[in-house]
């Protein structure tokens, strides 16, 4: 599976503890300022869910939270750790560049 980019949020924000789709779509508009529609983001966990990535928690009402796995985590920071170093390269890069 490609670490898009609604993956890698849905899995960010589940870094932090376990959220239902509502709660979820409220804080990766909170920390990445991306507004997930719900096809989006049903369609993300879906395939994550089939990734074994996450998992679902017993329903709360009519609410289904979820949660990273330990693959999910360890996929996640690996994935973090190699765009870091891109960013970082492509920082460089910009910085030794003459202004025009």
């Amino acid at each position: 599976m490609d670490f898009t980019e609604p993956v890698v949020l849905v899995l960010t924000s589940l870094a932090e503890g376990p959220k239902h789709g509502y709660a979820l779509a409220k804080d990766i508009e909170s920390f990445a300022g991306v507004k997930l529609g719900p096809g989006t983001l049903y369609g993300a966990l879906s395939r994550l869910e089939d990734r074994g990535w996450i998992e679902a928690l017993p329903t709360d009402s009519r609410r289904r939270p979820y949660q990273i796995t330990a693959q999910g985590a360890n996929d996640l920071a690996q994935h973090l750790a190699a765009v870091q170093r891109v960013a970082a390269t492509g920082l460089r890069r910009l910085e030794i560049r003459p202004v025009q």
